[in-house]
């Protein structure tokens, strides 16, 4: 179901329907990381204008199509300057996500152990991505945080997920690399 209409999308919904039809998640990342790439950088797809407009307070979250058929969702996300998550996961969601427009600092983290609410994290890295860059997250390994490290440029991604993207837990740094877990419901910003 499109939630928007804009110049490509029956192009878009295609290949994305096309690269879900694989038999394994891991063949199911990859072919829809691969066809983003390729769908960014031939520019073959507009996103809608209300994408590139930035929310002052967070980072704008605005559903652009689900499908009936797979289940799979299809988020654009803006980020306005300096605007970021905390680390969080996908709920035991895949997830693939492409860098629009902009460059996007994504840093990935291993869950080390945790204790109740309490959870250890250990940084293995952060990349800095730009226009037709995508990657992906595969549960266990699903601990990241994105921020937009420009002072004045919006960035914009766009993220395919398994299944509506309605909660996620999110952690709040204590002392050292632990980290105490909540649950966050998350919204969708109007689309217009």
């Amino acid at each position: 179901m499109l939630a928007l209409e804009f110049p490509g999308c029956r192009t878009l919904v295609d290949a994305l329907d096309d690269a879900v039809n694989h038999a394994s998640t891991t063949e199911i990342t990859d072919a829809l990381r691969n066809t983003l790439c390729r769908l960014i950088r031939t520019q073959e797809v507009e996103l809608p204008a209300c994408v590139y407009e930035a929310h002052p307070e967070h980072y704008a979250r605005r559903e652009l199509y689900r499908s009936e058929k797979h289940g799979y969702c299809v988020t654009a996300m803006t980020w306005g300057p300096g605007q970021g998550t905390p680390i969080h996961d996908h709920s035991g969601m895949w997830c693939v996500e492409g860098v629009w427009r902009g460059a996007l600092e994504i840093t990935q983290f291993e869950l080390l152990e945790h204790e109740q609410r309490r959870y250890r994290f250990n940084s293995v890295g952060a990349i800095q991505a730009g226009p037709g860059s995508a990657g992906s997250l595969i549960p266990p390994h699903e601990y990241h945080s994105i921020r937009n490290p420009s002072d004045d440029a919006i960035a914009v991604s766009l993220h395919i997920y398994s299944g509506p993207m309605t909660q996620c837990a999110v952690f709040a740094p204590l002392e050292g690399q632990w980290f105490e877990r909540g649950d966050r419901a998350l919204s969708l910003d109007q689309l217009h």
